[in-house]
């Protein structure tokens, strides 16, 4: 993630880019929530003054909207076009590759996630659901495609839905723990188990079963 630019004595600050400004309130909004940050600190943090932040964002809110457009808008695009001609390895494959290549590149979005949906303020709810509904709606839709010839029962598809969401996100929210606890020391490595994993686990879940072999007497 590019580091923030600090202004040097006797030198203006560099003037931040819109990407530059994204990541730096994805990894605030993410540590401390939306409430637990105010404009004044995501222009600190930049080296910059809060009247130049204004130049690209109306406020916090639009912010953050920017924030989670960004981070969100292309897995809601992924999951839309998931599968949609069949759960075949090389589709699924390709589908948690664009998936977790995203959220690699965004380290915070899974924890800003999952700390927006437990957010009291009524605007951030109003927010974060919108897109939250969009997901699970999509996901729904391509997880039932695949699940009856799965075995899966109609009323099990949408906890199924929210099972897959939660383990490819599970993993980056807990990323800086498991290596804290368990020594994950080798990220490149770690990613790759976790995408070979992911990809037996939805074929697995979502792949077709065979028919039962009936006898000839």
């Amino acid at each position: 993630m590019p580091t923030a630019k600090v202004r040097s004595p006797g030198r203006a600050a560099a003037a931040p880019t819109r990407e530059l400004i994204l990541d730096t309130a994805e990894r605030l909004f993410a540590a401390h929530g939306v409430d637990g940050v105010a404009v004044r600190d995501l222009a600190r943090e930049m080296g910059i003054t809060a009247s130049s932040l204004y130049n690209h964002f109306p406020g916090k809110q639009a912010l953050y909207q920017a924030v989670l457009e960004r981070g969100l808008g292309p897995i809601l695009e992924a999951v839309a076009t998931a599968w949609a001609d069949g759960v075949r390895p090389d589709r699924v494959q390709a589908t948690l590759a664009a998936l977790t290549s995203h959220l690699v590149r965004h380290p915070h979005l899974a924890g800003l996630l999952q700390r927006a949906l437990l957010e009291d303020s009524p605007t951030v709810r109003t927010l974060i659901e919108t897109w939250v509904a969009s997901l699970y709606r999509e996901g729904v839709a391509v997880v039932r495609a695949a699940a009856r010839d799965a075995g899966w029962e109609a009323d099990e598809v949408p906890h199924l839905a929210v099972a897959l969401f939660g383990m490819i996100f599970a993993y980056f929210t807990d990323a800086p723990a498991l290596r804290r606890v368990l020594g994950w020391e080798d990220d490149a490595r770690a990613l790759a188990v976790q995408r070979r994993f992911l990809e037996k686990a939805v074929i697995r879940l979502l792949g077709p079963r065979p028919r039962p072999v009936v006898r000839k007497r």
